[in-house]
């Protein structure tokens, strides 16, 4: 474990020349990406911040954009309206973003929410939490990877649930489209190795770029309230999820730290704010940039054997059906 003492005191290393210049946050408007925007604005140095959300969230980020510039007038925080769990927007808003900047240091991607209710499809004919918390996410990745490629430490980190992979991905139903086949469970054991299989391929191709896969633990970002839930499960939700979730979740600010941390220390593959700890093993066990399962105590869990199987077994067969999808879209 990573103490909380070392979190801050390498984050408070982060200066003007330290600091991600240019960051896209997506799914910053609550939860997890709000609090790590927070937290890096907070450090006071000179940034550029390109927050992305719904239209319905405008009006609130505006007030939270000018309470981050009361904290730092220093930091440019850029609103940029995109629907992205539709990809021919996420496609949209990447492009407004390549013609505005010429390097991306850091992408942090926290868009989705725990699917509770029942299927619901996007206008593409995507399964929405899918869309959000996989296809649009990769989708950012790939559109914006040339520019991560011109920081000197590029970074993406997804949060979602890096390290809690397991082999019963459906491989002959990556959509879960087939009937009585989607639930909050079987999404979350499909959506998650997914996840960690296209982020590896990426770190193998992107040597340059550090990614993190994040699992933040319990976090009180009010996503339970966003999965479609109804009837009896909605107050089973409120009666007993939601107290529990207050009750023993991280709090916002140190949720934010912990992965403003990930976002910048060279514990993860070398590159960012000086680590003297002992140095993250990336997805391959090794001491060396690539890609990182990360828990919500900073530690990296390489999941070993389960992520090999899915490397062997798995890898191949996402990455091609994930071009597919997103093939239009590039």
């Amino acid at each position: 474990m990573v103490s909380y003492k070392d979190i801050l005191a390498s984050n408070a290393l982060i200066n003007d020349a330290t600091a991600p210049r240019v960051s896209v946050f997506v799914g910053g408007t609550s939860g997890i990406g709000k609090f790590t925007i927070k937290a890096l604005v907070t450090t006071g140095a000179t940034m550029k911040v390109y927050l992305v959300g719904r239209k319905s969230s405008e009006e609130r980020m505006h007030a939270f954009i000018q309470e981050l510039h009361a904290i730092n007038s220093k930091a440019e925080v850029i609103w940029t309206e995109g629907e992205i769990s539709l990809l021919a927007e996420t496609q949209r808003v990447c492009e407004i973003i390549k013609s505005k900047e010429s390097r991306i240091d850091l992408l942090f991607l926290t868009a989705g929410y725990a699917p509770f209710g029942p299927r619901q499809e996007t206008a593409e004919g995507l399964e929405i939490t899918q869309s959000l918390e996989y296809y649009s996410r990769m989708l950012f990745i790939l559109h914006l990877l040339p520019l991560l490629g011109e920081a000197e430490a590029p970074r993406v980190v997804s949060v979602l649930g890096g390290g809690l992979e397991r082999v019963t991905i459906d491989l002959e139903d990556l959509d879960l489209k087939k009937p009585g086949n989607f639930g909050v469970i079987k999404a979350r054991t499909q959506f998650i190795p997914m996840h960690t299989t296209t982020m590896e391929k990426l770190a193998n191709d992107n040597p340059n770029v550090t990614f993190i896969h994040s699992w933040p633990g319990s976090v009180n970002t009010g996503n339970v309230k966003r999965g479609n839930a109804n009837g009896i499960l909605r107050w089973f939700i409120w009666l007993t999820l939601e107290p529990l979730i207050f009750l023993f979740s991280t709090s916002d600010e140190v949720s934010g730290q912990r992965h403003l941390f990930e976002s910048t220390s060279a514990a993860f593959g070398g590159h960012g704010i000086l680590w003297n700890g002992k140095p993250g093993i990336n997805s391959l066990e090794k001491p060396a940039n690539g890609l990182f399962l990360v828990n919500y105590k900073c530690d990296c869990t390489p999941n070993a054997e389960v992520v090999r199987l899915l490397r062997e077994k798995a890898q191949e067969k996402v990455w091609d059906h994930m071009q597919e999808v997103l093939r239009p879209y590039l």
